[in-house]
Protein backbone atom coordinates (compact mmCIF):
# COMPACT_ATOMS: atom_id res chain seq x y z
CA UNK A 1 0.00 0.00 0.00
CA UNK A 2 1.27 3.47 -0.87
CA UNK A 3 2.52 5.32 2.22
CA UNK A 4 0.71 8.56 1.33
CA UNK A 5 -2.57 6.67 0.84
CA UNK A 6 -2.16 4.89 4.16
CA UNK A 7 -1.40 8.17 5.91
CA UNK A 8 -4.51 9.75 4.37
CA UNK A 9 -6.66 6.90 5.69
CA UNK A 10 -5.18 7.26 9.18
CA UNK A 11 -5.74 11.03 9.21
CA UNK A 12 -9.34 10.71 7.97
CA UNK A 13 -10.06 8.03 10.56
CA UNK A 14 -8.61 10.21 13.31
CA UNK A 15 -10.67 13.20 12.11
CA UNK A 16 -13.91 11.17 12.12
CA UNK A 17 -13.15 9.81 15.60
CA UNK A 18 -12.40 13.32 16.88
CA UNK A 19 -15.66 14.62 15.41
CA UNK A 20 -17.58 11.65 16.79
CA UNK A 21 -16.22 12.21 20.29
CA UNK A 22 -16.60 16.00 20.32
CA UNK A 23 -19.73 16.91 18.34
CA UNK A 24 -22.17 14.80 20.42
CA UNK A 25 -20.72 16.36 23.58
CA UNK A 26 -21.21 19.81 22.06
CA UNK A 27 -24.83 18.98 21.24
CA UNK A 28 -25.35 17.58 24.74
CA UNK A 29 -23.96 20.70 26.36
CA UNK A 30 -26.05 22.86 24.03
CA UNK A 31 -29.16 20.92 25.04
CA UNK A 32 -28.45 21.42 28.73
CA UNK A 33 -27.91 25.16 28.39
CA UNK A 34 -30.67 25.87 25.84
CA UNK A 35 -33.25 23.96 27.89
CA UNK A 36 -32.04 25.59 31.12
CA UNK A 37 -32.47 29.11 29.76
CA UNK A 38 -35.79 28.32 28.05
CA UNK A 39 -37.20 26.89 31.27
CA UNK A 40 -35.63 29.48 33.59
CA UNK A 41 -33.52 26.96 35.53
CA UNK A 42 -29.82 27.49 34.94
CA UNK A 43 -28.68 24.22 36.52
CA UNK A 44 -25.03 23.45 37.44
CA UNK A 45 -22.78 26.47 36.94
CA UNK A 46 -19.62 25.54 38.84
CA UNK A 47 -17.81 23.22 36.39
CA UNK A 48 -16.00 25.72 34.19
CA UNK A 49 -17.33 28.94 32.70
CA UNK A 50 -21.13 28.95 32.75
CA UNK A 51 -21.05 25.26 33.66
CA UNK A 52 -19.48 24.34 30.32
CA UNK A 53 -17.55 21.46 31.86
CA UNK A 54 -20.55 19.79 33.49
CA UNK A 55 -20.97 17.25 30.72
CA UNK A 56 -17.35 16.15 31.16
CA UNK A 57 -17.94 15.91 34.91
CA UNK A 58 -21.00 13.73 34.25
CA UNK A 59 -18.87 11.50 32.01
CA UNK A 60 -16.31 11.05 34.78
CA UNK A 61 -19.14 10.20 37.16
CA UNK A 62 -20.47 7.53 34.78
CA UNK A 63 -17.00 5.97 34.49
CA UNK A 64 -16.74 5.70 38.28
CA UNK A 65 -20.13 4.05 38.72
CA UNK A 66 -20.40 0.30 39.15
CA UNK A 67 -21.26 -1.64 36.01
CA UNK A 68 -24.13 -3.91 37.07
CA UNK A 69 -25.52 -6.80 35.05
CA UNK A 70 -28.85 -8.17 36.36
CA UNK A 71 -28.82 -11.79 37.45
CA UNK A 72 -31.64 -12.69 35.06
CA UNK A 73 -30.16 -10.91 32.06
CA UNK A 74 -28.81 -12.46 28.89
CA UNK A 75 -25.29 -11.27 29.66
CA UNK A 76 -23.79 -11.28 26.17
CA UNK A 77 -26.75 -9.51 24.58
CA UNK A 78 -27.05 -7.08 27.50
CA UNK A 79 -23.38 -6.05 27.34
CA UNK A 80 -23.19 -5.81 23.56
CA UNK A 81 -26.32 -3.67 23.11
CA UNK A 82 -24.75 -0.22 23.84
CA UNK A 83 -22.07 -0.76 21.18
CA UNK A 84 -24.67 -1.86 18.60
CA UNK A 85 -26.66 1.31 19.31
CA UNK A 86 -23.62 3.60 19.09
CA UNK A 87 -21.36 2.31 16.31
CA UNK A 88 -23.79 2.83 13.36
CA UNK A 89 -23.69 6.58 13.91
CA UNK A 90 -19.90 6.53 13.81
CA UNK A 91 -20.03 4.72 10.47
CA UNK A 92 -22.67 7.13 9.12
CA UNK A 93 -20.66 10.18 10.16
CA UNK A 94 -17.75 8.96 8.04
CA UNK A 95 -19.69 9.38 4.77
CA UNK A 96 -21.53 12.66 5.44
CA UNK A 97 -19.63 15.41 3.59
CA UNK A 98 -18.84 18.72 5.25
CA UNK A 99 -17.72 20.02 1.85
CA UNK A 100 -16.83 18.63 -1.54
CA UNK A 101 -13.35 17.75 -0.28
CA UNK A 102 -14.06 17.32 3.45
CA UNK A 103 -15.51 13.80 3.52
CA UNK A 104 -13.82 10.79 5.07
CA UNK A 105 -15.34 8.22 2.69
CA UNK A 106 -17.11 9.46 -0.45
CA UNK A 107 -18.81 6.16 -1.25
CA UNK A 108 -21.27 5.65 -4.14
CA UNK A 109 -24.95 5.95 -3.13
CA UNK A 110 -23.88 7.49 0.18
CA UNK A 111 -27.45 8.61 0.97
CA UNK A 112 -28.67 5.02 0.78
CA UNK A 113 -25.68 3.93 2.86
CA UNK A 114 -26.43 6.43 5.65
CA UNK A 115 -30.11 5.52 5.80
CA UNK A 116 -29.29 1.81 5.93
CA UNK A 117 -26.63 2.18 8.62
CA UNK A 118 -28.63 4.46 10.91
CA UNK A 119 -31.57 2.06 10.87
CA UNK A 120 -29.34 -0.57 12.51
CA UNK A 121 -29.17 1.44 15.75
CA UNK A 122 -32.63 0.30 16.88
CA UNK A 123 -31.30 -3.26 17.05
CA UNK A 124 -29.20 -2.12 20.01
CA UNK A 125 -32.38 -0.89 21.72
CA UNK A 126 -34.14 -4.19 21.00
CA UNK A 127 -31.14 -6.09 22.36
CA UNK A 128 -31.17 -3.94 25.51
CA UNK A 129 -34.87 -4.58 26.05
CA UNK A 130 -34.62 -8.32 25.49
CA UNK A 131 -31.29 -8.85 27.24
CA UNK A 132 -32.23 -7.02 30.45
CA UNK A 133 -34.66 -9.68 31.62
CA UNK A 134 -37.04 -6.92 32.72
CA UNK A 135 -40.66 -6.64 31.56
CA UNK A 136 -40.54 -2.85 31.37
CA UNK A 137 -37.34 -3.01 29.36
CA UNK A 138 -38.90 -5.52 26.98
CA UNK A 139 -42.01 -3.37 26.48
CA UNK A 140 -39.82 -0.33 25.79
CA UNK A 141 -37.71 -2.30 23.32
CA UNK A 142 -40.78 -3.52 21.44
CA UNK A 143 -42.18 -0.01 21.34
CA UNK A 144 -38.88 1.23 19.91
CA UNK A 145 -38.98 -1.47 17.22
CA UNK A 146 -42.55 -0.62 16.26
CA UNK A 147 -41.65 3.06 16.16
CA UNK A 148 -38.74 2.41 13.79
CA UNK A 149 -40.92 0.38 11.42
CA UNK A 150 -43.52 3.16 11.39
CA UNK A 151 -41.14 6.08 10.79
CA UNK A 152 -38.48 4.45 8.62
CA UNK A 153 -40.69 4.47 5.51
CA UNK A 154 -41.55 8.22 5.62
CA UNK A 155 -37.91 9.19 6.16
CA UNK A 156 -36.77 7.01 3.23
CA UNK A 157 -39.48 8.40 0.94
CA UNK A 158 -38.60 11.99 1.89
CA UNK A 159 -34.91 11.35 1.18
CA UNK A 160 -35.81 9.59 -2.08
CA UNK A 161 -37.62 12.74 -3.20
CA UNK A 162 -34.43 14.80 -2.79
CA UNK A 163 -32.39 12.13 -4.58
CA UNK A 164 -34.90 12.17 -7.47
CA UNK A 165 -34.69 15.95 -7.71
CA UNK A 166 -30.89 15.84 -7.77
CA UNK A 167 -30.67 12.81 -10.02
CA UNK A 168 -28.16 11.07 -7.77
CA UNK A 169 -27.86 9.09 -4.54
CA UNK A 170 -24.52 10.71 -3.71
CA UNK A 171 -24.68 13.24 -0.89
CA UNK A 172 -21.94 15.29 -2.55
CA UNK A 173 -23.87 15.22 -5.82
CA UNK A 174 -27.10 16.25 -4.08
CA UNK A 175 -25.44 19.37 -2.65
CA UNK A 176 -24.00 20.13 -6.09
CA UNK A 177 -27.48 19.97 -7.65
CA UNK A 178 -29.21 21.88 -4.83
CA UNK A 179 -30.74 25.30 -5.54
CA UNK A 180 -32.46 27.75 -3.17
CA UNK A 181 -35.92 27.17 -4.65
CA UNK A 182 -35.75 23.65 -3.22
CA UNK A 183 -36.54 25.29 0.12
CA UNK A 184 -40.09 25.63 -1.21
CA UNK A 185 -40.21 22.66 -3.58
CA UNK A 186 -39.00 20.14 -0.99
CA UNK A 187 -40.55 21.78 2.09
CA UNK A 188 -43.16 19.04 2.77
CA UNK A 189 -40.43 16.41 2.48
CA UNK A 190 -38.21 18.40 4.83
CA UNK A 191 -41.01 18.42 7.42
CA UNK A 192 -41.48 14.66 7.03
CA UNK A 193 -37.74 13.96 7.24
CA UNK A 194 -37.15 16.06 10.35
CA UNK A 195 -40.22 14.72 12.16
CA UNK A 196 -39.38 11.10 11.33
CA UNK A 197 -35.75 11.67 12.36
CA UNK A 198 -36.87 12.94 15.77
CA UNK A 199 -39.09 9.86 16.12
CA UNK A 200 -36.27 7.50 15.14
CA UNK A 201 -34.06 9.10 17.77
CA UNK A 202 -36.86 8.56 20.32
CA UNK A 203 -36.80 12.21 21.26
CA UNK A 204 -39.70 14.22 22.69
CA UNK A 205 -42.51 14.25 21.67
CA UNK A 206 -41.85 10.73 20.34
CA UNK A 207 -40.07 9.31 23.40
CA UNK A 208 -42.77 6.88 24.56
CA UNK A 209 -40.37 3.87 24.44
CA UNK A 210 -38.21 5.44 27.16
CA UNK A 211 -40.91 7.39 29.01
CA UNK A 212 -39.84 7.25 32.65
CA UNK A 213 -43.36 8.18 33.81
CA UNK A 214 -44.85 5.16 32.03
CA UNK A 215 -42.32 2.31 31.89
CA UNK A 216 -39.49 3.47 34.22
CA UNK A 217 -36.82 4.07 31.55
CA UNK A 218 -37.82 1.48 28.99
CA UNK A 219 -35.00 -0.63 27.52
CA UNK A 220 -32.39 1.35 29.51
CA UNK A 221 -33.90 0.62 32.94
CA UNK A 222 -31.26 -1.91 34.02
CA UNK A 223 -28.23 -0.05 32.66
CA UNK A 224 -25.79 1.92 34.76
CA UNK A 225 -22.31 3.39 34.57
CA UNK A 226 -20.45 3.56 31.29
CA UNK A 227 -22.89 1.37 29.35
CA UNK A 228 -25.73 3.77 30.18
CA UNK A 229 -23.48 6.67 29.12
CA UNK A 230 -22.96 4.94 25.75
CA UNK A 231 -26.71 4.95 25.16
CA UNK A 232 -26.85 8.66 25.97
CA UNK A 233 -23.90 9.26 23.66
CA UNK A 234 -25.66 7.36 20.87
CA UNK A 235 -28.67 9.67 21.25
CA UNK A 236 -26.54 12.79 20.85
CA UNK A 237 -24.53 11.17 18.05
CA UNK A 238 -27.83 10.46 16.31
CA UNK A 239 -28.79 14.12 16.62
CA UNK A 240 -25.45 15.10 15.05
CA UNK A 241 -25.84 12.68 12.14
CA UNK A 242 -29.47 13.55 11.42
CA UNK A 243 -28.85 17.30 11.73
CA UNK A 244 -25.90 17.21 9.34
CA UNK A 245 -27.83 14.96 6.94
CA UNK A 246 -30.77 17.38 6.99
CA UNK A 247 -28.39 20.28 6.32
CA UNK A 248 -26.89 18.44 3.35
CA UNK A 249 -30.21 17.35 1.86
CA UNK A 250 -32.40 20.40 2.40
CA UNK A 251 -30.24 23.41 3.30
CA UNK A 252 -27.56 23.24 0.63
CA UNK A 253 -24.82 21.78 2.82
CA UNK A 254 -21.68 23.85 2.48
CA UNK A 255 -23.28 26.43 0.21
CA UNK A 256 -22.81 30.01 1.39
CA UNK A 257 -20.49 33.02 1.10
CA UNK A 258 -16.85 32.04 0.54
CA UNK A 259 -17.90 28.37 0.41
CA UNK A 260 -14.56 27.39 -1.12
CA UNK A 261 -12.85 28.08 2.21
CA UNK A 262 -15.72 28.19 4.72
CA UNK A 263 -17.73 25.27 3.33
CA UNK A 264 -17.29 22.96 6.35
CA UNK A 265 -18.14 25.84 8.69
CA UNK A 266 -21.43 26.46 6.86
CA UNK A 267 -22.37 22.77 7.05
CA UNK A 268 -21.63 22.64 10.77
CA UNK A 269 -23.54 25.86 11.47
CA UNK A 270 -26.59 24.65 9.55
CA UNK A 271 -26.40 21.31 11.35
CA UNK A 272 -26.15 23.11 14.70
CA UNK A 273 -29.27 25.16 13.87
CA UNK A 274 -31.19 21.92 13.14
CA UNK A 275 -29.90 20.37 16.38
CA UNK A 276 -31.13 23.40 18.35
CA UNK A 277 -34.54 22.97 16.69
CA UNK A 278 -34.63 19.33 17.83
CA UNK A 279 -33.73 20.48 21.35
CA UNK A 280 -36.49 23.11 21.23
CA UNK A 281 -39.03 20.42 20.37
CA UNK A 282 -38.17 18.64 23.62
CA UNK A 283 -38.96 21.80 25.59
CA UNK A 284 -42.02 22.99 23.66
CA UNK A 285 -44.00 19.83 22.88
CA UNK A 286 -45.61 17.31 25.26
CA UNK A 287 -45.14 13.58 24.84
CA UNK A 288 -47.71 11.84 22.63
CA UNK A 289 -49.29 8.49 23.42
CA UNK A 290 -48.10 5.35 21.66
CA UNK A 291 -51.30 5.05 19.61
CA UNK A 292 -51.10 8.73 18.60
CA UNK A 293 -47.47 8.21 17.61
CA UNK A 294 -48.34 5.34 15.29
CA UNK A 295 -51.39 7.08 13.84
CA UNK A 296 -49.37 10.21 13.03
CA UNK A 297 -46.80 8.16 11.12
CA UNK A 298 -49.25 6.22 8.96
CA UNK A 299 -52.02 8.77 8.43
CA UNK A 300 -50.04 12.03 8.22
CA UNK A 301 -46.37 11.54 7.42
CA UNK A 302 -46.66 8.66 4.98
CA UNK A 303 -49.30 10.33 2.72
CA UNK A 304 -47.34 13.59 2.90
CA UNK A 305 -44.13 11.80 1.87
CA UNK A 306 -45.89 10.08 -1.03
CA UNK A 307 -47.35 13.41 -2.11
CA UNK A 308 -43.89 14.99 -2.02
CA UNK A 309 -42.51 12.13 -4.11
CA UNK A 310 -45.26 12.62 -6.70
CA UNK A 311 -44.66 16.39 -6.71
CA UNK A 312 -40.94 15.89 -7.23
CA UNK A 313 -41.55 13.40 -10.03
CA UNK A 314 -43.83 15.87 -11.79
CA UNK A 315 -41.25 18.64 -11.38
CA UNK A 316 -38.47 16.47 -12.78
CA UNK A 317 -40.59 15.55 -15.82
CA UNK A 318 -41.70 19.14 -16.49
CA UNK A 319 -38.47 21.02 -15.78
CA UNK A 320 -35.95 18.19 -15.91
Amino acid sequence: MDLAFALEIVLKTAAVMAAFLSLPLLVGQTEHKVMAHMQGRLGPMEAGFHGIGQLVADGIKFVQKEDITPAGADRHVFRLAPAVALVPYLVALAVIPLSASWVAADVPASLLFVLAVTSVGVIGTLMAGWGSGNKYSLIGGLRAGAQLVSYELPIVLAAASVAMAAGTLSLTGIVGAWSPWWLLWQLPGAFVFLTAAVAELQRTPFDAPIADAEIVFGPLTEYSGLRFAFFLLSEYAGIVVMSLLFAVLYLGGWGGPWSDTLGPVWTLLKGLAVAVLIIWLRVAWPRVREDQLQRFAWTVLLPLALGQLALTGAGVVIWG
